[in-house]
């Protein structure tokens, strides 16, 4: 499929798009690190600028629109969020987009917080925008580590089908892993995940290998628990301390925060994708991205769905 993707980030959403085997047309992105790694690993289909200034109908055609639009306004990390916050209302962007192009499919992501802010009543204006613009519409939350991701991340995920087009509905793919085990493989852990880098001190060839120097005091708060090797990670973060830093999750050795390269496999992209900016902006686009792996099996589904 033809893919338009708005709010692109660094490109997990795309890059697992592309792997499944469909085309990305056209990118935008207002941070210039992220446009830099995303141009760096998949491609100079990426512009950088504003997507609220944006004329949609000068866009190519497309069967897919995609787009994480920023979700700090919703994020049950942010202690003051607000219906008024003006980070909510970027949707309206992507409403904008789907209304003129009109794709068949959409697939929008957020966090899980987006489910109560305003009790409920977000959630439920932004489905009434999707479904006047003419599409079918789910809200699914979906925990990545279901899908084999080494991490318990929960994102909302919204899958729009164009009226016309519900023989082929999009559905979100069958789950690969189960927390038990029973039925299917048990969730990957950290372990299994990054045990193959070595030391940060020991190495420096490999790719953003290098970490935070952020002091690790273990407290029951979020970025500073105590990270289980035999379970999946906690959520990558994109948030800071308050001091304009990114906290990067704990490794398990339980001595220092994990490395970019360690948080960038943790959200499942490859270890030669290479990430542009400082260390705060890597980890942060990082911990804004959809995971590739996730990206991928949604690029497979959709797949199914080609005429």
């Amino acid at each position: 499929m033809d893919v338009v993707s708005l709010f692109s980030g660094a490109g997990g959403l795309d890059f697992g798009l592309l792997k499944a085997g469909h085309n990305i047309l056209w990118a935008i992105d207002i941070d210039k690190d992220a446009v830099s790694t995303y141009r760096a690993n998949i491609g100079y289909n990426i512009v950088l600028g504003d997507v609220t200034k944006i004329d949609f109908s000068c866009l190519p055609n497309c069967d897919l629109i995609i787009g994480g639009f920023p979700c700090q306004g919703f994020s049950l990390a942010n202690l003051r969020r607000n219906i008024s916050d003006e980070r909510n209302v970027l949707y309206k962007s992507f409403y904008e987009a789907i209304s003129v192009k009109k794709p068949q499919y959409f697939i929008a992501e957020n966090v899980k917080g987006i489910l109560s802010l305003g009790k409920g009543k977000v959630v439920k204006q932004i489905v009434s925008d999707f479904k006047n613009a003419g599409y079918d519409v789910s809200t699914n939350l979906v925990n990545m580590a279901d899908y084999g991701v080494p991490q318990t991340r929960q994102r909302v995920i919204f899958l729009g089908t164009r009226l016309d087009c519900l023989d082929r509905k999009l559905t979100l793919p069958h789950k690969t892993h189960e927390k038990n085990g029973i039925d299917l493989p048990k969730w990957i852990s950290m372990k299994d995940a990054i045990s193959h880098f070595p030391e940060p001190s020991e190495d420096c060839t490999i790719p953003n290998h290098v970490c935070s120097n952020y002091k690790i005091a273990i407290r029951n708060f979020t970025g500073h628990r105590k990270s289980d090797p035999n379970k999946p990670s906690p959520t990558i973060l994109a948030r800071g301390n308050g001091g304009g830093g990114v906290v990067a999750i704990p490794h398990y050795n339980g001595i220092r925060r994990m490395t970019i390269r360690e948080s960038a496999c943790i959200q499942t992209f490859p270890d030669d994708f290479v990430f542009s900016g400082a260390m705060n902006s890597c980890y942060r686009q990082i911990g804004n991205a959809v995971p590739v792996r996730f990206a991928f099996l949604l690029g497979k589904q959709l797949k199914t769905l080609e005429v």
